[in-house]
């Protein structure tokens, strides 16, 4: 059919309403409050749309979903599966952001996983590991034909004792010299006493002796010498080569670290706040913990320390606190009446640790802790406890090691807090060689495809962290209709509530562009609505 026929509507203020509707159009309906609109377009049109698709499914499926209310109309015939985007919040879920909602963390995630390049936070040299391919390709660069190698596994030692049993397990396992000072000796004339050495921390095993060639025996042969070094060397393996007349060494690993400190291998599940092995393990994810909150423990900060602006040192019996304070404060130049909002964070920051002048805040509230099982203690606790940001990962939801990964030198989390139309900018003039490119594309098609649709629908204010349940009615409404035009369904019918409130008049184009563009795709889109630029782009 290609209409929508309603025959006699008496639904709440209905009285006998028919009309029919044209399939594949953008409509609009519009009227004083009152006049019945909400009714005839979600309580008649939608109710009956969504009945008859949960009729569609099997009753196993349909024990999940409840039985559905038929609206009081006589008939309607021609209605697709029927989708409103109402004005209401989309979740009321800690965890749940615009990111998450959308999908775009999902491929944040994903390009995260196969491109970003882990930096050492102490020399922010790139993360890598070594394989056997790559030492080879090493060999091949910096090597001229007939050049001396060995190839060789450090001996990790802490005393002679533990050095002999190091070398009597290499001997078990075939390996019969070392090397020392460049010079080659027999595993077995060491334990025997006939050779000593005296550093035995600079003892290396030797795996193999080659002279560089530019053949497939070579290649083979050092495939193999490598393999058995790095399996020997638990992951650590050294080449010794003879040079421009002097001996040359070069390191490798095959472990993901770098500066002493072992990396956690990318994967789409560590940058998840959502999963124990991306998540922050203090707020696991929620980037807020229980503890003391500063808007309660300073209530007025336009006041100073002088004018009881600590609210848990007022009163008589915890003032010896402040006067304490008050009295050492100049010994090191502590502003005390200054109001607390113009002190420097090193300042904040010592009012909670304080010094050998004075109890800080911490010692304060950890002495109250101590002497909870007096009733007053428990109380003055409670009054001062709340939903901070978590100490450990600073309200980011991840564990440090999360944002050693960056792309374009951001971590994901600098991107979740940028502005989606900077976030937009950013992922559009990425920089990515050729192989990243082949990896990524489809992944950033997706991501900017999504972004567009969300700053056409006029949200190029938001960011992805942006909790869900803190959005307006227009926004979460905004955002729905966004993730339609992702999901590319068709042959539907799309109900909207108001999609315009709250939006500027010039983003009012923008979004009748996306609604035809819902149209478009195959969809029977009908708005509820006033706005006069709207109900003049209808069809």
């Amino acid at each position: 059919m290609s209409e929508i026929v309603i025959k006699n509507a008496q639904e709440h203020n209905l009285k006998n309403i028919s009309l029919s509707l044209p399939r594949n159009k953008f409509i609009v309906v519009t009227g004083v409050s009152g006049s019945g609109k909400s009714t005839l377009v979600f309580d008649t049109l939608f109710a009956e749309g969504q009945r008859r698709y949960v009729e569609s499914l099997s009753a196993y499926a349909r024990q999940f979903l409840g039985k559905l209310k038929k609206p009081k109309v006589e008939n309607i015939y021609g209605i697709p599966p029927a989708i409103a985007l109402e004005q209401k919040i989309i979740s009321g879920n800690a965890r749940s952001t615009v990111g998450t909602i959308t999908e775009i963390y999902d491929y944040l995630r994903l390009l995260y996983a196969k491109i970003g390049r882990t930096f050492s936070p102490i020399s922010n040299r790139e993360v890598k590991k070594d394989t056997v391919e790559d030492i080879i390709g090493f060999i091949e660069q910096e090597m001229e034909e007939g050049t001396k190698l060995l190839v060789i596994v450090p001996v990790k030692s802490t005393n002679i004792k533990d050095f002999h049993k190091q070398l009597e397990v290499y001997l078990q396992r075939g390996l019969t010299r070392i090397i020392y000072k460049h010079d080659l000796y027999n595993i077995a004339d060491i334990l025997q006493g006939q050779v000593k050495c005296q550093n035995f921390e600079k003892v290396d095993i030797l795996i193999d002796r080659l002279v560089y060639r530019d053949t497939n025996e070579f290649l083979e042969r050092i495939n193999d010498s490598l393999e058995t070094a790095f399996t020997v060397g638990d992951g650590v393996c050294k080449l010794q080569y003879f040079l421009k007349n002097h001996w040359m060494e070069k390191s490798f690993s095959n472990k993901f670290e770098m500066d002493g400190i072992q990396f956690q291998e990318p994967s789409f599940h560590f940058f998840s706040f959502n999963n124990p092995l991306g998540a922050c393990p203090v707020c696991e994810g929620y980037g807020k913990v229980m503890g003391f909150d500063d808007n309660l423990i300073f209530p007025d900060k336009n006041i100073s320390v002088y004018e009881d602006a600590i609210a848990p040192w007022r009163g008589n019996t915890m003032q010896k606190y402040k006067l304490r304070l008050i009295k050492n404060a100049s010994k090191f130049n502590f502003p005390i009446h200054r109001p607390i909002n113009k002190l420097t964070k090193k300042e904040l920051q010592l009012l909670k640790t304080g010094n050998k002048y004075f109890t800080g805040l911490n010692d304060f509230f950890k002495m109250l802790n101590e002497n909870k099982y007096k009733i007053q203690y428990r109380v003055m606790l409670s009054r001062f406890q709340g939903k901070t940001t978590c100490p450990e990962c600073g309200g980011t939801r991840f564990r440090k090691t999360v944002e050693y990964v960056k792309i374009g030198g951001k971590s994901i989390w600098e991107l979740l807090n940028m502005e989606l139309s900077t976030l937009y900018d950013f992922i559009v003039r990425l920089n990515l060689d050729d192989t990243e490119k082949a990896i990524s594309d489809k992944i950033i098609f997706e991501i900017t495809n999504r972004l567009k649709i969300l700053l056409d629908v006029g949200l190029n204010y938001l960011t992805l962290n942006r909790l869900s349940n803190t959005l307006s009615g227009g926004e979460a409404q905004r955002i729905r209709l966004a993730n339609a035009i992702g999901s590319s369904l068709v042959g539907s019918l799309y109900i909207l509530d108001e999609p315009s409130i709250g939006l500027h008049l010039r983003d009012n184009k923008r979004l009748i562009n996306v609604l035809k563009r819902l149209r478009d795709l195959g969809n029977t889109v009908v708005v509820v609505e006033h706005d006069e630029e709207i109900i003049r782009n209808a069809d």
